[in-house]
């Protein structure tokens, strides 16, 4: 927020190169790990497995995106200024925690049961997507933690991380709940 002074938390300097380290190092530790990990498709979540698996998948991913989608309306309310403001962004905040902890077993699940694999078009946007979703969420904390960035860089970061989960909802739940099918696949 413009006017508002951060103080100097100490390690400035490296807190920027952490910033742009750190998505990177999560993104691509996701890739190694999904491509080097033996796939399990049997493995359950939540006691379910196979299509009932997907099936559980899709929903939560579309509660994921309904979230996500909130996350945008409060960050666009965060902008305002005055007392509202507060509140909002409290309430942004708790909401990317509710985001990230509603996304982690969807992910568990994907990577353990499937890998990272790139054998056809959707499945390697997917794959692509899930992995930069959580460098993405990695470099908007420590934007935000840092403080003192220019005013469109929390924007940006924002955006990227309501993208991600919609190009992982569209490949994967979309694909599901459409009868495994999407538009352009």
């Amino acid at each position: 927020m413009a006017g508002r002074h951060r103080p100097d938390r100490g390690g400035s300097a490296v807190l920027p190169v952490l910033a742009l380290v750190a998505p990177l190092a999560v993104s691509l530790g996701l890739l190694w790990f999904g491509r080097a990990h033996v796939p399990d498709p049997g493995r359950s979540l939540f006691g379910a497995s196979g299509e009932d698996a997907l099936r559980l998948k899709s929903w939560l991913g579309t509660a994921l995106l309904g979230l996500a989608l909130v996350q945008v309306l409060l960050a666009l309310g965060m902008y305002r200024r005055g007392p509202a403001a507060r509140p909002v962004r409290r309430a942004h905040r708790v909401g990317g925690w509710l985001a990230f902890a509603l996304s982690l077993p969807i992910a568990q699940h994907c990577l353990l049961a499937y890998g990272v694999q790139f054998t056809d078009v959707r499945v390697g946007v997917h794959s692509a997507a899930g992995c930069f979703l959580y460098g993405a969420f990695a470099a908007k904390v420590l934007l935000v933690r840092r403080g003192g960035v220019p005013g469109w860089v929390l924007p940006v970061a924002g955006g990227a991380l309501f993208c991600a989960v919609g190009v992982l909802w569209w490949a994967a739940a979309l694909w599901f709940l459409n009868g495994y099918s999407t538009p352009w696949f």
